[in-house]
């Protein structure tokens, strides 16, 4: 290839970036937020269904084998995120995305058949590598879709759908663990097999989605990206019946053609060229993982060991504090993309992280009923919803769109890692102890962290709001 055939111009992310909101994006909105609805509903329901799960009528697993399942159902999501993230780069967001989904889909359907804690812990791994992969190839496609002066708030919202899905899930629980509704020996399996089979809902919306445009134009197929956004815009020109606002001036890029990008580069973007992005996305990413994981999956069990809330009534417990993390990102999300990224970011995690802390006291005197408790997670999680979806955004944005998927995987792999696969299996064995002190400091250590997740953005944060990703991180293939 000679050197003036390697260079090329694009003006794709000023065309997209410039589109009114319309119907493709609400198509988009759809297709890619009901995944996390539907991991929402399929993770409620292990933690609601927990009781039922570990009973002599489920798999007659102890409270260690229950928050073992919750790991390793991380451990699952941490080695999908690294193996689909890169390959995400590689073949493209929408190859994927069927993919990881089909997984899930699979795995989900199989956990319903378990027949020992082996095999409930075998799906639940595949179950949680096709969500590992979904984040990487998800976000990213959401990213590079929406307009830069709403990517925040629909990243936050997209993200924070996970909830809704507990929501649904936490309804649920209340009927499948009913034994006046249903045997108890099987309303659990039906929980899995139903939530797994309507995944196939998402394999068919997401066939109307086109890969990438920003995609397709740093693996060297600007024709191919021109061609997909004169597609979105003549869709939403017909459905507005007006001309589309003028591309900005001087919005072109200048880049070089390339296929991929090697492991070494990787490495080196995050290293050598950003390397306070990378120690903020780390810490964000751990730091919410362990909170959420640590108190999401073993709730049930505190409600049924320090309360005697009986195991058919978990999911009233559950739905409040799922409603919180869905009204966080939806009514602080705006916030995010007007006061902007650093402020709000640091706000949520903190708040979060002294709340948790007072409420973890608390609990350690045994003055809050079971009701109080709840109201006390809804308030904390309503903030931390909000912070944890923006680690997500953040990681997304703030790298070279040649990375962005493997780079959201590695992130949410080794902060999942790092602060998720622990939490579940400590709060485990915490609550084995029967000791309201002892889970005191499991508490204390979730809002501690979280904390120092807030100055930590403080200092490092990104002001990424509004502005293209091209501007927020050069791609690697611009020319000089």
């Amino acid at each position: 290839m000679a050197a003036s055939e390697a260079v090329f111009e694009t003006d794709v992310p000023a065309r997209l970036d410039r589109l009114p909101w319309s119907r493709f994006h609400w198509l988009v909105v759809f297709a890619l937020g009901i995944t996390w609805i539907l991991d929402g509903l399929e993770v409620t329901l292990v933690g609601s269904l927990a009781p039922v799960i570990a009973s002599a009528k489920g798999l007659s697993l102890d409270d260690r084998q229950i928050g073992l399942a919750g790991s390793v159902y991380i451990l699952g999501a941490t080695l999908g995120a690294l193996v689909f993230g890169r390959l995400t780069d590689r073949f493209g967001r929408r190859k994927l995305f069927t993919i990881t989904v089909g997984l899930y889909l699979v795995a989900t359907i199989l956990t319903g058949l378990s027949w020992n804690f082996a095999a409930f812990a075998l799906f639940r791994f595949l179950t949680g590598a096709g969500i590992g992969g979904e984040y990487g190839a998800v976000n990213s496609a959401i990213q590079e879709l929406i307009p830069a002066r709403r990517r925040g708030y629909t990243d936050l919202a997209i993200n924070g759908s996970f909830w809704l899905g507990a929501a649904l899930g936490a309804v649920g629980s209340i009927f499948a663990a009913d034994p006046r509704l249903v045997d108890p020996a099987l309303g659990w399996r039906l929980g899995f097999v139903i939530g797994g089979s309507i995944a196939l809902i998402i394999v068919w919306v997401r066939r109307y989605i086109p890969e990438s445009p920003r995609w397709l134009f740093t693996h060297g197929r600007p024709e191919e990206a021109s061609r997909i956004v004169a597609e979105i815009e003549a869709g939403i020109m017909r459905q507005t019946g007006r001309p589309l606002p003028p591309v900005p001036e001087r919005a072109a890029l200048r880049l070089i053609r390339r296929e991929g990008t090697p492991w070494i580069e990787v490495v080196r973007v995050l290293v050598v060229r950003y390397p306070g992005r990378t120690v903020l996305g780390l810490t964000l990413m751990a730091t919410q993982a362990f909170c959420y994981n640590a108190v999401f999956f073993t709730y049930a069990l505190v409600l049924t060991r320090f309360y005697a809330i009986p195991a058919q009534a978990i999911g009233w417990f559950m739905l409040p504090f799922a409603l919180g993390n869905v009204a966080g990102p939806l009514l602080l999300g705006p916030l995010f993309d007007s006061v902007g990224r650093k402020p709000m970011i640091a706000l949520t995690y903190g708040l979060a992280g002294v709340l948790m802390a007072v409420t973890g006291w608390l609990f350690s005197i045994g003055v809050l009923s079971a009701p109080v408790q709840t109201a006390a997670w809804t308030a904390i999680f309503f903030f931390a919803s909000a912070g944890a979806s923006a680690a997500y955004l953040t990681v997304g944005e703030c790298f070279p769109l040649e990375t962005r998927a493997i780079v959201i995987s590695l992130f949410y792999a080794f902060g999942t890692l790092l602060g998720g696969a622990g939490g579940p299996a400590l709060f485990g064995a915490l609550i084995e102890t029967g000791e309201r002190v002892r889970i005191l400091w499991g508490y204390l250590l979730g809002g501690g962290l979280m904390i120092l997740a807030a100055g930590v953005e403080a200092l490092l944060g990104v002001s990424a709001e509004r502005k293209p990703l091209e501007e927020v991180a050069e791609p690697l293939s611009l020319a000089p």
